[in-house]
């Protein structure tokens, strides 16, 4: 079981305890709300895990649910101070502002949620996954969706992405990672025909990991209802809280209800049976390889 590497982990178990305090006295969220003279909307951010909790809330809360136990009372409280700690990913995105499209690159929330997953399966049908993408093809898309970002930024974010890789390779237990990728995001050049045949290598060699697994959903498949958009499931130990949905887009939305993750569960599950092998995928990864590769220097 990986250990909690940010605060992500703390705040969503601290919400789902607080949450399981408050149906266990038969109180709604506007009553605590009102108690506590603070809107319905803080408390809920506060049980889905959003936003960083302060203390004196959480001890207002205990005090209202008839928190006695010195045992139950310690663990919060310290799952308030872990909830506070910075993330190790904020060096690289402090002074980053969001503008549009930035959401999607999930420099903070997602990165945080991420951090904190055993697996992440998500369906691509824009750009190759961020935990597979290539130094250059990581640039190139950013440059590409953050217009206004400078140089230094643009730079500082393809770090992260770097960084982030790292679960895969580098984390006891590596983070599990599923990837369907449409067949258009192989032929759609980004950067340059040289900077796709080094992200084609790039893809090819990472879907070899062991807990990697790649699958190609071939142009031949046709229209899919997953193509109504990218998403990511992104799955936790049971004490880390509940499955969560994150929905790339400009909102950079997510979605933990149950309903909404078994829905997406079973749209990926769907893509994925019509998707190509992990092997076949890896063929037409290569082919693309070739395709974008420069007369003279295309691989074998």
């Amino acid at each position: 079981m990986p250990t909690a590497q940010g605060p992500a982990g703390p705040r969503r178990r601290l919400g789902a305890e607080l949450r399981q305090l408050r149906r266990r006295v038969d109180l709604q969220l506007i009553e605590v709300a009102r108690e506590l003279d603070c809107s319905a909307s803080k408390i809920s951010r506060l049980e889905n895990g959003k936003g960083i909790p302060r203390m004196p809330d959480v001890v207002a809360l205990m005090r209202l649910y008839g928190v006695t136990d010195e045992e139950q009372r310690v663990r919060l409280t310290q799952l308030v101070q872990e909830s506070r700690e910075q993330g190790w990913w904020e060096r690289y995105t402090d002074g980053v502002h969001a503008e549009r499209f930035f959401a999607m690159n999930a420099p903070a929330r997602y990165t945080a949620l991420e951090t904190e997953a055993v697996r992440v399966r998500s369906f691509e049908v824009a750009w190759v996954h961020g935990l597979l993408q290539a130094p250059e093809y990581a640039r190139a898309v950013l440059e590409v969706l953050l217009t206004e970002r400078t140089g230094t930024e643009v730079d500082r974010l393809v770090e992260l992405r770097l960084r982030r890789q790292e679960a895969l390779t580098e984390r006891n237990p590596p983070l599990h990672l599923e990837v369907v990728l449409d067949e258009s995001v192989l032929s759609r050049v980004v950067g340059s025909p040289e900077v796709m045949a080094t992200q084609m290598r790039y893809l090819r060699e990472r879907s070899e990991l062991p807990n990697v697994t790649v699958r190609v959903l071939p142009f031949a498949v046709g229209l899919h209802r997953a193509h109504a958009g990218p998403f990511q499931i992104l799955e936790f130990p049971d004490q880390a809280g509940a499955d969560v949905v994150f929905i790339e887009g400009p909102a950079g939305d997510t979605y933990e209800h149950q309903s909404d993750v078994d829905l997406y569960k079973d749209v990926l599950a769907d893509v994925a049976d019509r998707a190509l092998d992990p092997g076949a995928s890896r063929e037409i990864v290569h082919r693309y390889e070739v395709q974008h590769a420069p007369p003279g220097g295309r691989p074998r």
